[in-house]
């Protein structure tokens, strides 16, 4: 059973549940026809919403960075 995770920031209030699950029907429809059908009925697809106050690059949070660059 493929297990596929999904890491992004969350902003403006996240994505939608309609989103959400929009994005897990089509990770799911590229890893079957990638794979010649394999996990089209068992791929489990886990997304996990990031606030940007918890992401950092180079030691400045996301939140940082993008007040930084409205400047």
């Amino acid at each position: 059973m493929p297990v596929i995770n999904v890491k992004m920031t969350e902003e403006d209030g996240g994505a939608t549940k309609e989103q959400k699950e929009e994005l897990s029907k089509g990770i799911t429809e590229l890893f079957a026809k990638v794979f010649n059908g394999r996990g089209a009925n068992s791929a489990v697809v886990i997304i996990e919403e990031v606030n940007t106050d918890n992401y950092s690059i180079g030691g400045k949070t996301i939140t940082q960075i993008r007040s930084e660059t409205k400047k």
